[in-house]
C-alpha cells in the first residue's frame, strides 16, 4: 500500500502533526563496512524465530511507555535488515499493527543491500507489507565500492534498483561522495547516472571519518586523504544543483526528494515527533504533554536478547529530558530541514524563547533567515550547521 503524499519541501507543521514512528533495529551484517559506526555485528547463524519473538516482546514494552498512538511510519534499519526473512518482517509488522493504530497509507521502509541473494527476497518483503525500500548502493563504480568495503558490484546495484522499482511503490537509495580523489566531474557523472534510474528519493552523504572505525585507523596512518573543505563544499553545492535539475529538492541537508516522496519516517525525527525504538542499541523519544522520555537499549545483540527474554525489554537507560534540552534537540533536528523550525513551538517546548539578537547576528552573516514564526538555515548555514547551532544555543 503506497504511503500518503508528502510535499518534498512542506511548510513547518503544527506541533500535533509531527507524528509517531516505530524503529526496529536489525543488528546483523555480512561484513562490517570500514566507514560504518552503526551498531552492526557480523554473525554467521541467526535464530530468526527467536529474534522475531524478542522484538515482539520489546515492542509490547514500548507500547506501555508510549500509550495508544497512530503510527505514521515503521522503519527497519541496521545492520542489514535485508538479511531478515520475509516471515520475520511480517511477524514484526503484525505485532506493531496489534499494539498501535496504523495510519492509512503508513510508510513502511526496509533498508536493503543490493546483493542478488537479498534482492530475491524483495517480493517477500512487499507481501509482508513493506512499501518503501531504501537501498545501500553507496557508489556506481566498482573500484569505489571495493574501497568502501561493499560486497556488491555496480551491476548488482543497478539490477537491484530495477527490481525494487518494479516491486515497491517507493524507492530510495544512498550514495557516498567526497571520496578520496573524487573530482566534481567524476561525481557529476556518477550522480547523473544514479538519477537516470528513477528513484524518487536519494540520500547523498559526504564521506566522514567516524571514531573507532577501520577508516579512522587508516586515515590516522595517512593511508588516504579526503577532499579539502572547500572542495567538499563545492561538491555539496553541485549535488543540490544536479538534483534540482532532476526535480528532486533538498528537503534536508543530505536528502533529496521528488514532490510527495520525502521520507515520512525521517520527518518524524526531524520535526521532533515521538518514536519508539526496538532492537539492540535502538533509541526512542516518547512523551505525554510536556514530559518527554529518552530511551536506549543495550547495544550488544547477545546482551539485548537475554535481557528481553528475562525482563521483557532490553532497555539500559530511560531518562526524562529537561525542557531546555528538548529545545536544543528540536533545533538541532529542525534546522536540518528546508522547511525550518517554529519559534513559537521552540519556546513552548524549551520554556524560553530564542535570543532575537543571536538570530539577528546569524541572519546578518547569511546563515539564518526568519520569516514570521519560521526560522530556517540558509544554504550556507546548512553547510555550517554545527557552528550555527553553537552560536544560536550558547
Amino acid at each position: 500500500m503506497p504511503a500518503s503524499p508528502d510535499s518534498a519541501a512542506p511548510q513547518a507543521p503544527p506541533e500535533t502533526e509531527s507524528g509517531f514512528a516505530v524503529y526496529v533495529h536489525w543488528p546483523f551484517c555480512q561484513s562490517k563496512c570500514p566507514y560504518c559506526d552503526f551498531n552492526s555485528h557480523v554473525v554467521a547463524n541467526i535464530d530468526q524465530a527467536r529474534w522475531a519473538r524478542a522484538l515482539a516482546r520489546e515492542l509490547e514494552h514500548m507500547r506501555a511507555l508510549s500509550g495508544p498512538r497512530r503510527v505514521r511510519s515503521v522503519f527497519f534499519g541496521g545492520g542489514t535488515p535485508s538479511l531478515m526473512l520475509p516471515e520475520t518482517v511480517e511477524a514484526v509488522l503484525s505485532k506493531i499493527a496489534s499494539l498501535w493504530t496504523m495510519e492509512e497509507g503508513a510508510e513502511i521502509t526496509l533498508e536493503a543491500n543490493p546483493t542478488s541473494v537479498e534482492a530475491d527476497r524483495f517480493r517477500g518483503y512487499r507481501a509482508a507489507g513493506v512499501n518503501r525500500l531504501s537501498l545501500g548502493v553507496q557508489s556506481l563504480d566498482d573500484a569505489e565500492l571495493k574501497f568502501l568495503g561493499r560486497l556488491h558490484s555496480a551491476d548488482e546495484a543497478l539490477r537491484a534498483i530495477a527490481l525494487a522499482r518494479d516491486i515497491f511503490p517507493r524507492l530510495s537509495f544512498d550514495l557516498i561522495y567526497a571520496r578520496p580523489g573524487q573530482t566534481a566531474e567524476k561525481w557529476e557523472k556518477e550522480l547523473r547516472a544514479a538519477l537516470a534510474h528513477a528513484a524518487d528519493h536519494l540520500s547523498l552523504y559526504q564521506l566522514t571519518i567516524e571514531p573507532e572505525t577501520a577508516f579512522a585507523r587508516l586515515y590516522e596512518k595517512g593511508a588516504f586523504a579526503l577532499p579539502a573543505d572547500e572542495d567538499a563544499a563545492d561538491l555539496y553545492a553541485l549535488t543540490g544543483e544536479i538534483c534540482a535539475q532532476a526535480g528532486l529538492s533538498a528537503y534536508e541537508v543530505s536528502n533529496y526528494a521528488a514532490p510527495g516522496a520525502a521520507s515520512r519516517h525521517n520527518l518524524v525525527y526531524w520535526r521532533y515527533g515521538d518514536y519508539v525504538g526496538a532492537g539492540p542499541g535502538a533509541h526512542g523519544r516518547t512523551g505525554q504533554g510536556a514530559a518527554r522520555v529518552a530511551t536506549r537499549t543495550r547495544r550488544l545483540p547477545g546482551d539485548w536478547i537475554e535481557a528481553v527474554e528475562r525482563d521483557g525489554h532490553g532497555l539500559e537507560a530511560t531518562e526524562e529530558i529537561a525542557p531546555a534540552a528538548q529545545g536544543d534537540e528540536m533545533m538541532l533536528m529542525g534546522l536540518r530541514l528546508a522547511e525550518g523550525v517554529s519559534l513559537a513551538r521552540y519556546a513552548r517546548i524549551s520554556g524560553t524563547p530564542l535570543d532575537p539578537a543571536r538570530i539577528g547576528a546569524l541572519a546578518r552573516d547569511g546563515l539564518l533567515m526568519r520569516e514570521g514564526d519560521i526560522l530556517r538555515a540558509t544554504p550556507e548555514g546548512r553547510m555550517l550547521l554545527d557552528a550555527v547551532l553553537a552560536r544560536l544555543l550558547a
